[in-house]
C-alpha cells in the first residue's frame, strides 16, 4: 500500500414573546413551518445570540424553544463565519436534541474553513466531507494532514477511496506544487483500477497551467494517451480551461484561436468557459467573432452560450447583434427565459430607446418565459432613470397584479418621481 507521509515538508434586544409562541414541526430535517417569515425570523434570532451574546446557553435556555435538524442546520449555516461560536452553539444543542449527520457535517466545514481542525477527528463523515477536508487541508498548505485523513479513509474514518476522494488529494497535493507526489498518486489509482475521470486530469493540468508550465501539462496528456488512458473529454479543453483556471487568458485565446485555424472548435462547456472569462475583460468583439467562427465549424451552442454573449453584446451596446443571438437560440428552440431577454431591454433602456423596450417586453411576455421579480425591478428602475416615471408605476401596479411583491426602493422611487413631475393623485395612488 502506498501511503503518503510527509515529515513537515451581548446580549440581544429583541422582543422574544412572538419567538416563544412560535411551534416547530416535528423533528424532520425538512419540514418548515407554514409561516416562514416567523421561522425565519426565529433562525436569525437564534443566529445573533450565538454571534453575540456573551452567555448564549443562558439566553437560548430562556427562549424554551424546540429544537429540530432542520433549524439547527440553518443556524449553523448562518453562522458559518463564526467557527467558535457555531461549534459552542452545536455543543449546546446536541443536549437538547439527537442531531443527524447534516448538522455534523455543516459544522466540519465551518471548522475546516477556518483552520479549526483539533475537534473534526472525533466526527463521523460522509466521503464528500472528508473530500472537503483533505481539500482545505491543501488550501491552507498542510498536505500532510491531507495524506493523514486520506489514509485513515478505509480505517478509522469507514470511508471508501472513491475517486473523488483521490481527486482531494491530487488537488491538495498541486495546491502546493508536489507534482511528483501528484503522479505517484495518478500511478496508485491506475493501480488499484480507479478509473480516471474529468477532473483527475483538470486537477493536474490546472496545476501545471497555474505554475506557468504548460509544456509539462501537453506532456502529461500525452503520455495517459500514449498508456491508453484518454481523458473523457480533448486534451485541448483541458488546456484551455487550465490556462483560464490560472489566469492566463492570451494564452488561451491564442490556443483557441490555433485550434479554430486547424479546423476544431472547443466542446461547449470550454467554450462557455472560455467567452465568459474573455467576456469579463472587455473584449466582447473577439468573443462575438469566435463564436460565429467556431459556428461555421459546425459548433452548436446550448442555452448558457447564449445567455452569456447576449448579456455581454447588450452591455456594450451591440442590441442589434444581441437581437440577433437571441433570434438564433429560438430557432434552436430555446424558449426566452427572463435572464436571457432581459439584458436586452436593460440595454435599450440605456440608449434611451424606451419605446423599442416596451414593446420588445410585451412581446416576450407572450412568446417567452413570464418576467419575474429581478426583471421587473430592473424595468421601473431604468424607467425612474430615464425620467419616465408613469411608466414605471404601470409596471409596478402590473408586477402587483402578477403576485410579484416590489420591493421598498421600487416604491420610493416611483413616488418620488411622481411628485416631482407634479403628478401628485398619482403618488398617492
Amino acid at each position: 500500500m502506498l501511503c503518503f507521509s510527509y515529515r513537515r515538508l451581548s446580549k440581544s434586544h429583541f422582543n422574544l414573546l412572538p419567538l416563544r409562541h412560535l411551534r416547530l414541526s416535528a423533528a424532520s430535517t425538512s419540514s418548515i413551518p407554514v409561516d416562514k417569515d416567523a421561522y425565519f425570523t426565529l433562525v436569525n434570532h437564534i443566529t445573533n445570540i450565538v454571534r453575540t451574546d456573551i452567555y448564549p446557553e443562558r439566553t437560548l435556555n430562556k427562549l424554551n424553544i424546540p429544537l429540530t435538524s432542520e433549524l439547527v442546520y440553518r443556524v449553523l449555516r448562518a453562522c458559518s463565519h463564526s467557527p467558535s461560536e457555531s461549534f459552542r452553539f452545536f455543543t449546546w444543542a446536541r443536549a437538547h436534541y439527537c442531531p443527524t449527520t447534516v448538522e455534523y457535517e455543516e459544522l466540519i466545514k465551518t471548522l475546516a474553513s477556518a483552520k479549526q481542525y483539533s475537534s473534526i477527528n472525533e466526527f463521523s463523515i460522509s466521503s464528500e466531507t472528508v473530500c472537503f477536508i483533505i481539500e482545505e487541508y491543501g488550501k491552507h498548505g498542510l498536505v500532510d494532514k491531507a495524506v493523514e485523513i486520506f489514509n485513515r479513509c478505509s480505517s478509522g474514518l469507514k470511508c471508501k477511496q472513491s475517486v473523488e476522494v483521490y481527486n482531494s488529494l491530487l488537488f491538495a497535493l498541486c495546491e502546493v506544487k508536489m507534482f511528483h507526489g501528484a503522479y505517484a498518486l495518478i500511478r496508485r489509482m491506475i493501480r488499484k483500477g480507479v478509473v480516471l475521470d474529468k477532473r483527475t486530469y483538470g486537477v493536474l493540468v490546472n496545476g501545471w497551467c497555474s505554475s506557468g508550465k504548460l509544456r509539462e501539462a501537453q506532456e502529461f496528456l500525452d503520455e495517459m494517451s500514449k498508456k491508453g488512458f484518454n481523458p473523457p473529454v480533448r486534451g485541448r479543453d483541458l488546456l484551455v480551461e487550465g490556462l483560464l483556471n490560472a489566469g492566463y487568458l492570451e494564452s488561451a485565446k491564442n490556443l483557441v484561436l490555433r485550434m479554430t485555424k486547424e479546423g476544431f472548435s472547443p466542446d461547449v462547456t470550454t467554450f462557455n468557459t472560455f467567452i465568459e472569462a474573455i467576456c469579463k475583460s472587455g473584449e466582447v468583439d473577439f468573443c462575438l467573432d469566435m463564436y460565429h467562427s467556431v459556428c461555421r465549424l459546425g459548433f452548436y451552442p446550448d442555452i448558457n452560450s447564449y445567455k452569456i454573449l447576449i448579456a455581454a453584446a447588450s452591455k456594450e451596446g451591440r442590441i442589434d447583434e444581441a437581437f440577433r443571438l437571441l433570434q438564433s437560440a429560438i430557432e434552436d428552440g430555446h424558449r426566452p427565459f427572463p435572464s436571457l431577454y432581459a439584458p436586452i431591454i436593460k440595454g435599450m433602456c440605456r440608449r434611451g430607446q424606451f419605446n423599442d423596450a416596451f414593446c420588445f417586453f410585451s412581446e416576450m411576455k407572450v412568446k417567452g418565459h413570464p418576467p419575474n421579480r429581478p426583471v421587473y425591478t430592473m424595468l421601473i428602475t431604468m424607467c425612474g432613470r430615464g425620467g419616465r416615471y408613469v411608466d414605471a408605476a404601470n409596471y409596478l401596479v402590473e408586477m402587483t397584479e402578477m403576485g410579484l411583491r416590489p420591493i421598498s426602493r421600487c416604491f420610493d422611487l416611483v413616488t418620488d418621481g411622481l411628485k416631482n413631475c407634479g403628478k401628485y393623485d398619482l403618488a398617492k395612488g
